[in-house]
């Protein structure tokens, strides 16, 4: 059975991101959207850019293109647009699909949701870029977001991250019509993430905020996108045919 996919990609990353998975989805006769949020367009001023814009992007996007019976995907910050958007398309919704990504309490911005020392360092890293922009350091990318591929492969993909703006961290969701909604979910969560540490990690707090959620697992780091593209568009299948 022929899928609509709509893929939210997480911060620092534009709809680009998706490809090879997109590529994998296509390639099976799946249909699949990969929107480029608020501010995350090569050349973009994060300045004043949040999580609202993003959200508010996402909606227009679907309704513009006039979508039906979406599998909404979300990476990692990308949840959070989901959780803001999905009451909106509830219409239009057959699935929400979060993979190691955020599902926020009421009134829990991003940076409440990261250990702490992850807040220290995205309000630094904004202070100091000039434009309000948060960027991850190669260091922790390589570390802990993408230590599945090798050197190279890391400071490409790194080299085409955008800053990601900082009032998309710091906004606080009204999360009462989420979770007041019926539509079922998933939550796949690759087996080597490690971007969450300890009694922060995905498994250990998000989908338990979920209804019932249809559990799956898959091979990768938090940028399996690029590392497990396959694996992750089968997991991505797998969740509709629940």
């Amino acid at each position: 059975m022929s899928e609509t996919f709509v893929l939210v990609t997480g911060a620092c990353h534009g709809g680009w991101a998706w490809r090879p998975v997109a590529n994998e989805l296509r390639a099976a006769g799946h249909e699949v959207h990969t929107p480029t949020l608020a501010g995350l367009g090569e050349g973009d001023d994060p300045r004043d850019v949040t999580l609202t814009d993003c959200v508010n992007g996402l909606v227009e996007y679907v309704e513009h293109a006039g979508l039906t019976d979406v599998t909404l995907v979300g990476h990692s910050w990308g949840g959070y647009v989901l959780v803001g958007a999905a009451p909106r398309l509830a219409s239009r919704l057959r699935r929400l699909v979060f993979w190691s990504a955020f599902v926020p309490n009421d009134g829990e911005s991003l940076i409440d949701a990261c250990p702490p020392h992850y807040g220290e360092m995205f309000r630094a890293v904004a202070a100091a870029s000039g434009n309000n922009g948060v960027t991850f350091p190669f260091e922790v990318f390589q570390q802990a977001f993408m230590q599945d591929a090798d050197d190279e492969t890391q400071r490409i993909v790194h080299s085409l991250l955008v800053p990601q703006p900082l009032g998309t961290f710091t906004e606080k969701p009204d999360t009462s019509a989420f979770y007041a909604l019926d539509i079922p979910t998933a939550y796949v969560l690759s087996e080597e993430d490690l971007s969450l540490p300890g009694e922060w990690h995905w498994a250990e707090r998000f989908p338990q905020r979920l209804k019932n959620p249809l559990m799956i697992e898959t091979p990768g780091s938090h940028e399996a996108l690029f590392t497990r593209p396959a694996e992750l568009a089968d997991a991505f299948v797998r969740a509709c045919a629940a």
